[in-house]
């Protein structure tokens, strides 16, 4: 049984610093491509990063490129976001996905496992 799930959630002022984790079971996570989306209330869910499974490439939207940092541990199954200098505009459900192919993909209709989610509340 596969199992993603997020942790490190929570409410920080704006310019602050959160980091989330993603801890996984039941996948051979070193094969997997991870990434991190969000969804926001009454938007659709969108790419934030992702990493390949040897963790040697990322990519990220631009709205988080310079801020964000994807890592993952393949020892420890788990990948992370260290978010910085967050805005009001970062607040969401953030979500952890694996993805089996090798390439980085930014739709969220190409992953096959989904964590349960986590809520960042970035407040002005």
């Amino acid at each position: 049984q596969v199992q993603l799930v997020e942790s490190g959630g929570g409410l920080v002022q704006a310019a602050g610093s959160l980091r989330l984790s993603c801890a996984t079971s039941g996948l051979a996570f070193s094969s997997y491509v991870m990434a991190w989306f969000r969804q926001a209330p009454g938007k659709e869910r969108e790419f934030v990063a992702g990493i390949t499974p040897s963790g040697h490439r990322t990519y990220y939207a631009d709205s988080v490129k310079g801020r964000f940092a994807i890592s993952r541990d393949n020892a420890r199954n788990t990948m992370y976001l260290q978010m910085n200098s967050l805005i009001p505009e970062d607040t969401a459900v953030y979500y952890c996905a694996a993805d089996a192919r090798i390439r980085i993909l930014v739709g969220a209709e190409e992953y096959d496992y989904w964590g349960q989610g986590t809520q960042v509340t970035v407040s002005s």
